[in-house]
């Protein structure tokens, strides 16, 4: 799928996305594309970023199999980032779009806008695989058809060509982003840079590039990796992470929840009491849970009474467990089992950063936050990380756990030591943009 640029992108102050009938879809559901930042910050990639390009890339192919992938790089990357998506064109992949746009770090899960959909008449428009292939039909039958989008009324163009179905629109009206301030995961308190200004005009910066109409949430600060949704109204977060002192201090936590509920039009907030041990963020949910499906979620887990995760889960899970999701479902809970072997930094790994003054600085020794929720869903897939050496063999039963819990998906593992060693795995690389719809019955 192809975003065309908007004549006229707007930054939306006077409304939130509540009141004007957007929402944020789940992640399960279909994207058009996916947003990364190829990395060169010093301080999170070590030995010039030259291991951690190759995780990127490997990501970026194993997404490209069934949707966009749109990737910033900052002048210093952008040759790097051209010469690998170059490589790409001969393979059957969906686009690799390189452009440039400076950042600070490359965690576009945290930084690029939060993408929401448009509820019209009380039907979600986000593009089903269903009416999605009612329409590639249309397009390889017709080669060119006009489909009327619900939002605006206007005719999308459909095509095919050699890279698939593409679609088209003037504006991006059905889909708009979220504006979020952010602070480096806490500001003076306890942020892990000093300076962030680039990483926090980002998304305003994506959606003007792109075409999207966006909402300003500031100074409300939140990064996308502390939410998950359901796409039904219900959304996963972690209070170790949402009520630290360095992201609201000012807003209690039924102020907090009533943000969320505004700028992501949903109707509940579940809270866990925590994340995963060691994580930087302050425990952000998308290391520790996510929706599978709206009702059904994964948890990070572990059997090991004396290991730091166990009471961290166990909370969580027993929070879970006596909660009821927007729809009044009790959800479904699956464990996914954290490595059997702790990853931790090494010497030579550690000899590899050059940090800058008021970075956050490691330590040889120091446990990474390393788990398997960490995931990224794709069109087809279920990008997830493997940690190998010790852990080749928890590597293979998470894959098999997966296997059955998505049967309609493939499982593509990534080696991603070199991403978390940087401060975070997959799903921090990553932000889908959804999927619009398009209705047959409206030609």
């Amino acid at each position: 799928m192809r975003i065309s640029k908007a004549d006229c992108p707007e930054m939306i102050k006077e409304t939130n996305p509540a009141q004007d009938g957007f929402y944020m879809p789940g992640e399960f559901e279909r994207h058009q594309g996916c947003i990364m930042i190829w990395p060169e910050r010093p301080g999170s990639w070590r030995n010039g970023a030259r291991e951690a390009e190759a995780a990127f890339s490997a990501v970026i192919r194993a997404i490209a199999g069934s949707e966009t992938v749109y990737v910033a790089a900052g002048k210093k990357g952008i040759g790097h980032a051209k010469a690998f998506a170059q490589s790409l064109k001969e393979e059957n992949l969906y686009p690799v779009i390189v452009f440039e746009m400076e950042t600070d770090d490359s965690w576009a899960r945290d930084v690029a806008p939060t993408f929401l959909v448009k509820n019209v008449n009380n039907n979600s428009i986000a593009l089903t695989a269903d009416n999605q292939m009612s329409v590639q039909e249309d397009c390889v039958k017709n080669k060119k058809v006009y489909i009327q989008d619900l939002c605006s009324g206007t005719n999308i163009r459909c095509e095919k060509d050699s890279t698939g179905m593409e679609i088209h629109t003037g504006k991006n009206l059905c889909i708009r982003g979220v504006n979020w301030n952010f602070n480096a995961w806490g500001g003076t308190v306890d942020g892990l840079y000093a300076s962030y200004e680039k990483d926090n005009a980002f998304a305003w910066n994506f959606c003007k590039k792109f075409g999207f109409t966006c909402y300003d949430a500031r100074p409300f600060v939140l990064e996308g990796g502390s939410i998950h949704s359901d796409g039904e109204g219900t959304l996963l977060v972690t209070e170790s992470c949402l009520l630290s002192e360095g992201r609201n201090p000012s807003l209690t936590k039924e102020q907090i929840a009533e943000k969320l509920k505004s700028y992501l039009g949903a109707e509940k907030v579940l809270w866990l009491p925590r994340g995963i041990y060691q994580d930087e963020t302050n425990e952000h949910v998308d290391n520790v849970c996510a929706f599978l499906r709206p009702g059904e979620v994964i948890l990070a887990w572990t059997d090991d009474k004396n290991d730091p995760q166990y009471a961290l889960s166990k909370a969580s899970f027993d929070y879970l467990s006596s909660e009821y999701d927007a729809k009044g479902r009790k959800l479904i809970i699956h464990k996914l089992p954290i490595p059997d072997t702790p990853v931790c930094i090494t010497k030579e790994e550690l000899e590899g950063y050059e940090f800058e003054e008021g970075e956050d600085k490691r330590e040889v020794g120091e446990r990474l936050a390393a788990s398997y929720v960490n995931f990224y869903f794709s069109n087809n897939a279920v990008v997830m990380p493997a940690f190998g050496g010790e852990n080749e063999k928890s590597d293979r039963r998470a894959q098999q756990i997966m296997a059955e819990l998505c049967p309609e998906r493939k499982i593509i593992p990534v080696y991603a030591r070199d991403i978390l060693t940087g401060g975070g795995n997959i799903h921090c690389i990553t932000q889908q943009i959804p999927a619009y719809i398009v209705s047959s019955s409206d030609k």
